[in-house]
């Protein structure tokens, strides 16, 4: 598969739960989201726009927070219009975001951003519920 997800290069994080059996890359993490992503997993003030085609709109802070749950590290948050944040993961040395290809070709600042908490997103139960989904159905993939 080709990608164009941003760190996409380096994304080669060893993962730190043997929970998911087959992902052992968060290129391999991409693989199995792109079948899975769907209307539902996205944010539901983008879900009018989510397509097939556009596979990562709405999808950053549950996937983000599914990566640290399978390769540890960090998430991080770009501050964009209205007070919202678009999250990513650093894991070590690698940055990487594998729902930036959303913004086509905006470019994304991804340094000095401030950390992001689930405690903090999942206090609203609609994102918890997304996240779980998401949890379950990459499971059962």
């Amino acid at each position: 598969m080709e990608y164009s997800f941003f760190g996409w290069e380096t994304a080669d994080s060893a993962p730190v739960t043997d929970e998911y059996p087959g992902i052992n890359s968060p290129r391999d993490l991409y693989d199995a989201l792109s079948d899975i992503w769907c209307e539902y997993t996205c944010a539901p003030r983008l879900r009018d726009g989510w397509s097939k085609e556009n596979k990562t709109l709405g999808q950053c802070s549950v996937t983000a927070f599914l990566v640290q749950d399978i390769f540890g590290g960090n998430v991080y948050g770009i501050p964009r219009e209205g007070g919202t944040f678009h999250c990513y993961n650093v894991v070590g040395d690698r940055v990487f975001d594998l729902t930036s290809e959303q913004f086509g070709d905006e470019e994304l600042d991804y340094t000095d951003n401030p950390e992001q908490f689930r405690e903090v997103h999942f206090a609203g139960e609609e994102k918890k519920q997304r996240y779980e989904y998401l949890r379950r159905e990459l499971k059962a993939y």
